[in-house]
């Protein structure tokens, strides 16, 4: 396994959207030990692909180190589709490892349903709630272009724009490796 360089805010791949993943091949299984190293390594809950550089419609969550999570199994969505959200909304504070030190409180679904593969590419669905459904909502947005800033109100957006041109400029100190200035 290795660790990988994680996407910060200003890199293009960020704001693409992930593209399809037809099979699971050896390449994307160690793709997702990667990746899996990569989160932990840098303390992360979630992980998606474009945040590593791999334009793959896939993300990775791990809730194991968060309280109520104890008995989480780590997962592997590939391919994910929302199919339902709740009308509940809830605003928690977010953080995310291709934004460095910066945290906003965001507005998601309570509840939500979501479709997806699995790694033996098998169609799993299930419903999710509370922080599971916030990390998949949160990883989702990363696979259609989106990430914190565009979901909070203009004026804490306006109020980020010295911390993200930081960013961007990796005028920031990690713990983790993340991709050099491009």
């Amino acid at each position: 396994m290795s660790l990988l360089p994680v996407t910060v805010y200003g890199d293009s791949i960020l704001r693409e959207t992930a593209k399809s993943i037809s099979s699971v091949d050896d390449e994307l299984i160690k793709n997702i030990q990667d990746m899996f190293e990569t989160m932990r390594n840098a303390n992360g809950i979630g992980l998606a692909a474009n945040q590593v550089g791999l334009n793959k419609k896939m993300f990775i969550i791990d809730l194991k180190g968060v309280d109520g999570y104890d008995d989480f199994k780590p997962l592997v969505v590939i391919n994910p589709k929302i199919v339902g959200y709740s009308d509940d909304l809830v605003t928690m504070e977010e953080g995310c490892l291709s934004l460095p030190d910066i945290r906003a409180n965001v507005e998601r679904s309570e509840f939500i349903k979501i479709k997806y593969l699995d790694t033996d590419e098998e169609v799993q669905e299930f419903e999710a709630e509370s922080w599971l459904a916030r990390v998949i909502l949160h990883e989702y947005d990363h696979l259609i272009g989106k990430m914190i800033p565009d979901r909070v109100e203009p004026r804490i957006k306006q109020n980020l724009q010295s911390d993200l041109i930081r960013i961007m400029k990796r005028d920031i100190e990690t713990d983790y490796q993340i991709t050099e200035r491009g």
